[in-house]
């Protein structure tokens, strides 16, 4: 979230039953999974990311390279965000195409159609994608109108209703810092380990509810900062990406938000084409071979390559770094010592969000490309790199040890003028780089995944957003 799925939404909208326990560190095809956090819902389809810490990785095993059917559903909202909670029922925070404010979809798990929805106020292009499900299935956010919302459903006489069960208005810490009012919008919330709910907001202010006592606290990061991508929290505390720096934030003994160390990055001359702002693409990823979260992890806007960052979660000390791919709008995935990078560099986003600014080049050919990096003593090594052509954010698969994600490809028909664009199904190798299989699923603009995420369930089957509704891919 675009990595940014978040952010891919954001553009878009621009522009027109069976759960498995697995334990942290348990042995697996790939890797191994962060610490699940008490107060979300399943590891691996509770966030955009997977998880609190971000780590685009999932305890579940994917459709696989065999044959698979491909259905889409027409929502007439672009899909960052599909999320599956215990009960199995899949939900996605929308964007309407129409007039950009969120709506909430709950979909059968059977086939992905939509069994009810719910229309949310518009706020921020970011507000209305980033959530996540706590851990009684409710889809929690924060709306246009400033309030924290914790939406639930049920089934009553046979239908199905979306309802928001409780909200808490945190406008004043959102937006009291530069006057109230609209000045400022939430961009991402997630839960800590302890309950409570933190937010940052496109102005750079962080801040939680404490659900104990209805408060909401904020700080701002750093003047003339913006937050462009999802927080992730780990029991080390929150980190935060802004578009000059990577924070990790937590709480003093005041029980105020307190930074705890700040690292700035090359943020490059200028947004490059296939980003979405001026800054970092990434979503922080937690990860390592050990407690799951001794890392962090983001990319930065280097020229002429962008540098995979890593740093000692504790102490915020560089631990190593290495150039990857031209430009990235995707957060890294992670999994025990080993980060995967997604170019999305020259992406032919069909709009871009408000004071994105100019990109330098103005234009470039989307080239993809994806890189694997391990995390050794001997520092960040690049083990393979390839050259998918990944749309979506890709996800990795802890128990099939495969990389999930649609690629793009341009086609120009022989005897014709015309440009189409063909979006497949695709497997990677997470050991190799090498590409298994790309299956064709969609070929018109509606099918546009614009680099948002992918969310695997128990039942290996793969929703996928696009820019007006979602693929439901599953094996045969």
């Amino acid at each position: 979230m675009i990595e940014r799925l978040g952010r891919a939404a954001a553009t878009v909208a621009l522009g027109m039953a069976v759960m498995l326990t697995v334990t942290t560190g348990s042995a697996a095809a790939f890797g191994s999974l962060p610490p699940a956090n008490p107060h979300l819902g399943p590891l691996g389809t509770a966030t955009m990311h997977g998880d609190a810490e971000s780590s685009d990785a999932t305890p579940f095993a994917g459709p696989g390279t065999g044959n698979v059917d491909s259905d889409f559903r027409e929502l007439a909202a672009a899909c960052p965000t599909i999320l599956q909670g215990a009960d199995g029922m899949p939900q996605a925070l929308c964007t309407k195409v129409i007039d950009r404010a969120p709506k909430v979809f709950l979909l059968d798990p059977a086939n992905g159609r939509p069994l009810a929805s719910l229309d949310l106020a518009k706020g921020s292009l970011l507000g209305g994608v980033y959530a996540y499900l706590d851990n009684h299935d409710r889809m929690v956010t924060v709306d246009g109108s400033g309030q924290l919302l914790r939406i639930g459903h049920r089934q009553a006489g046979g239908d199905w209703q979306v309802f928001i069960e409780s909200r808490n208005d945190i406008a004043q810490a959102v937006s009291g810092h530069c006057g109230g009012g609209d000045c400022d919008a939430v961009s991402s919330v997630m839960a800590d380990f302890a309950g409570r709910v933190w937010f940052a907001t496109d102005n750079a202010a962080a801040g939680f509810l404490d659900p104990a006592t209805g408060i909401a606290r904020s700080i701002v990061l750093g003047p003339g900062e913006k937050v462009a991508n999802s927080i992730s929290t780990a029991p080390e505390g929150v980190a935060i990406t802004t578009t000059h720096a990577l924070y990790l934030v937590d709480v003093d003994s005041s029980g105020n938000p307190q930074v705890l160390w700040r690292e700035a990055y090359d943020r490059g001359p200028a947004r490059k084409p296939g980003q979405l702002s001026w800054g970092s693409g990434a979503t922080p990823t937690y990860f390592g071979p050990g407690s799951g979260t001794e890392y962090l992890a983001i990319t930065d806007n280097a020229v002429p390559k962008v540098n995979l960052l890593v740093f000692d979660t504790t102490t915020g000390n560089r631990v190593c770094s290495v150039p990857t791919v031209a430009g990235t709008e995707n957060s890294p995935i992670g999994s025990g010592n080993s980060l995967f990078i997604a170019s999305t560099y020259g992406y032919p986003y069909p709009a871009v969000p408000e004071g994105a600014g100019p990109s330098e080049p103005a234009n470039a050919k989307f080239t993809g490309g994806i890189v694997r990096v391990d995390v050794t003593g001997s520092g960040c090594q690049v083990k393979w790199t390839n050259d998918a052509l990944s749309a979506a954010v890709p996800r990795l698969s802890v128990a099939d040890g495969k990389i999930y994600t649609v690629t793009r490809h341009t086609l120009i028909p022989t005897g014709s003028v015309g440009v189409t664009d063909s979006f497949r199904y695709a497997v990677i190798d997470a050991a190799t780089g090498r590409i298994e299989k790309e299956k064709v699923i969609g070929a018109t603009a509606i099918h546009n995944t614009l680099q948002m995420v992918g969310t695997i369930s128990p039942d290996r089957t793969l929703y996928q957003g696009t820019m007006t509704g979602l693929f439901r891919i599953a094996p045969r």
